[in-house]
């Protein structure tokens, strides 16, 4: 951690009290990384009382595992939920959410173009699912990575897609939503691969994997992932709405100034450090309660975090991605700057540091 920015971080990181402060002084550097047995992307991960529901695509399907910890979740039995019985194509990047005590797994499958965003549901987490059903998005575009949430009592998913038919750069959008599978009004774009920071790998250059969390304020934020996947140079970054925002405006979003969590000391946000053990670390997950942003940590302890990344002194390839347990906390009085655009040039407020 940078000298300028611990006595933030101990504000908002410490476990409790004084003592806890000094436990932070000792121990400034990050845990070694904690690298589970399975060898693939994109976690997904909810807590469900004392348990730890996971998805994750598989040998054509989808699998739900269930265990006691983020941990354990790799040497946990895998039951496959859903099967592409109708050809759909490449699927990826499952997530589950719970809305209404029912369980919706959203994911993206395709060839392509053709990918588009699809959802099944079930009363149990790991059986009884329905049929995938394919999301109605506005402007029916390529889509992957789609999630849901609730944000002050509106239904919202977020995702990313093209602006049009081509590959040119993946942007994020959000819609409202009616229900959990049904988006209603128009779509809107929320951020684009513009920053120098997030265009190191491009061919297209990326924003994706959004993740929706609230911080302490009550303040809406989309953590996602920049930079080609196939890439060492993949990363975390911040956007945060401003203090009554309003989540379609995208000048109502402020972006983190470089990469909250990434391997390349070039494209760092000024105050956040690169991994020590681990390349590329992207497309998380939030471990919370229900998977509800209202059960977002409060400032304080750290909490669970699942990514996904390679080992450091390993090839960055797709196929040498493994999942890892972390946690992030609340990082308090940091600034995001803009220039250009409308609007504030800055915000303060809450943003987000990531352990290995």
């Amino acid at each position: 951690m940078k000298p300028t920015r611990l006595l933030t971080g101990i504000a908002a990181c410490a476990l409790s009290g004084v003592l806890a402060a000094v436990l932070s002084l000792s121990s400034a550097e990050p845990a070694h990384a904690d690298q589970t047995g399975l060898r693939a992307a994109d976690p997904s991960v909810l807590r469900v009382g004392g348990t730890y529901v996971s998805v994750q695509s598989a040998g054509g399907g989808i699998v739900v595992r269930q265990a006691s910890s983020t941990a354990a979740l790799s040497s946990a039995p895998a039951r496959r939920i859903w099967s592409d019985t109708r050809d759909r194509g490449e699927v990826w990047a499952p997530e589950i959410v719970r809305d209404g005590g029912r369980y919706y797994v959203y994911f993206s499958a395709g060839r392509g173009p053709a990918h588009r965003m699809y959802v099944i549901s079930s009363a149990s987490p790991d059986s009884g699912y329905t049929a995938e059903s394919q999301v109605a998005l506005p402007d029916g575009k390529w889509a992957i990575d789609g999630t849901l949430f609730t944000f002050n009592g509106q239904r919202w998913f977020v995702w990313s897609g093209w602006a049009g038919d081509t590959n040119g750069e993946q942007n994020l959008y959000i819609a409202r939503m009616s229900g959990p599978t049904t988006p209603t009004g128009a779509r809107y774009v929320i951020s684009q691969p513009r920053e120098s920071w997030e265009r190191v790998v491009g061919n297209p250059f990326i924003n994706e994997g959004p993740e929706p969390v609230k911080d302490p304020n009550g303040q809406l934020h989309i953590a996602y992932s920049a930079n080609g996947s196939w890439s060492e140079d993949y990363c975390l970054a911040d956007l945060r709405l401003r203090a009554g925002g309003d989540p379609t405006y995208v000048w109502d979003w402020y972006k983190s100034n470089g990469c909250l969590f990434g391997s390349d000391r070039a494209t760092m946000m000024p105050g956040w450090d690169p991994t020590l053990h681990v390349n590329g670390p992207g497309h998380h997950s939030f471990v919370l309660l229900d998977g509800d942003i209202g059960t977002s940590p409060p400032a304080g302890p750290r909490f669970p975090l699942m990514f996904h990344a390679v080992p450091k002194g390993t090839p960055y390839t797709w196929e040498n991605r493994y999942w890892y347990t972390g946690t992030f906390c609340w990082w308090g009085g940091t600034t995001y700057s803009r220039a250009d655009v409308p609007g504030p040039n800055t915000d303060t407020g809450w943003s987000l540091k990531f352990f290995e």
